[in-house]
């Protein structure tokens, strides 16, 4: 038993020196092989598309959203109270100044009319009596055939009865002028709108009653709101802003024929906008545009003398910072912040941080870092965007339609 116990142990520690002796020579055998392998090959340089910094006279445009509105409004509201029984105008269509438009029922006012004249012949007999007893008891008086009572009192009688026929002579006039009411007429030339009230609506003008409105739109108003600052600037060195000539895009986008001006300035600065309202003015011979509509207002407001513009996609936002990525005559990359000035066409101004002539990144500007070597590449451009059009020094957004007037 005891040699059996003997030859068992010497049986498997054999077997376990063989397999420790087949495993190191595995590790050994992958060792050599992968110390025999070829080392990876650096990766080339990545291809980006470069352009080179352009210069040149750019005009700068503002713009700002702007609401139209008639250069005259005239809200028709009835001066008397009646039922309406006419209504003489077409709603939308041009009227001129003194045209009817509508008509309340004049048959109470013209029997006030005729009561007042009445009235008025009966203080002008009365005046005529007390003229004619003063001419009897002048001379008398004056021959003292009477006493002085009497010829005061004839005085008297006299004034009395000629303010009397001057307070009738008013309340006739006053009647014809509410008569005359009766007839409501448009005050200026211009589109009369919808009607607000209907026939035989009772009307006046206790009610706050507005009949329909009237606004004359040739010329048209075009109302924009302004920051301070924009203003200050405007107005630098004595600038004559009404000299500059605007342009308004319309709602469809199509651009309107003819150019506008700038006209009027409120008295002061919207304490809580911070803005101040600016009115333009605009031709409009056929009424195209008309009151409450929508536009986008431009203006040329100055041409910047040698300014830098780069494409749009060789700029980018990192943590807030807005960089380039400049490269050198070695072919290494800066990653340099500069300040965007506005937009011009397809291109950025930029007022800081760039020169004419060097070469920035375009294309692959997301891949590359500072300090890494680039393979740059001429980039192509596709259409050429429109040039000469810049925005104010920021990137351009869709602001919200101001308040109406």
């Amino acid at each position: 038993m005891n040699q059996e116990k003997k030859l068992r142990e010497s049986f498997y520690s054999n077997g376990l020196l063989k397999a420790s002796f087949f495993v190191l020579f595995c590790l050994t055998m992958l060792n050599t092989i992968a110390c025999q392998k070829k080392k990876p090959e650096a990766l080339p340089p990545p291809v980006v598309e470069v352009v080179t910094v352009d210069q040149k006279d750019v005009p700068i445009f503002q713009e700002w959203v702007g609401a139209l509105d008639g250069y005259v409004n005239a809200v028709i509201r009835p001066q008397v109270t009646g039922y309406l029984i006419k209504q003489n105008y077409r709603e939308g269509q041009l009227v001129k100044k003194g045209q009817i438009l509508f008509e309340i029922d004049p048959r109470t006012f013209q029997a006030s009319l005729d009561q007042a004249k009445a009235q008025l012949s009966q203080q002008k007999a009365r005046h005529e009596t007390t003229k004619a007893n003063l001419a009897r008891i002048r001379p008398l008086a004056e021959k003292n055939a009477v006493s002085q009572k009497d010829l005061d009192d004839a005085i008297g009688a006299e004034l009395s009865t000629a303010s009397s026929v001057e307070a009738a002579q008013a309340a006739v006039e006053n009647a014809q002028l509410n008569l005359g009411f009766t007839k409501i007429t448009s005050p200026v030339d211009g589109i009369a709108g919808i009607a607000k009230a209907q026939l035989g609506d009772l009307v006046g003008p206790n009610m706050q009653t507005e009949l329909t409105a009237v606004s004359t739109v040739n010329p048209i108003k075009v109302y924009i709101n302004v920051s301070e600052q924009e203003y200050l600037k405007a107005r630098e060195g004595n600038k004559n802003i009404e000299d500059i000539p605007l342009q308004l895009i319309l709602a469809d986008g199509s651009v309107y024929p003819h150019k506008g001006k700038f006209a009027l300035s409120d008295r002061q600065v919207d304490p809580t906008t911070g803005t101040i309202k600016i009115g333009t003015v605009f031709p409009n011979p056929n009424n195209i545009l008309r009151p409450g509509g929508y536009g986008l207002l431009r203006a040329k407001m100055e041409v910047k003398k040698g300014a830098i513009l780069i494409p749009q996609r060789a700029v980018v936002d990192v943590q807030g910072k807005t960089l380039v990525a400049a490269v050198g005559a070695d072919n290494k990359v800066e990653l340099r912040p500069v300040k965007v000035g506005g937009q011009v066409g397809s291109d950025w101004l930029i007022s800081k941080g760039l020169k004419a002539g060097e070469t920035i990144v375009v294309e692959g500007i997301q891949k590359v870092k500072s300090g890494m070597t680039v393979s740059p590449k001429r980039f192509t451009p596709g259409t050429p965007a429109d040039q000469g059009t810049a925005t104010p020094e920021k990137k351009p957004a869709i602001p919200a339609p101001p308040e109406k007037r």
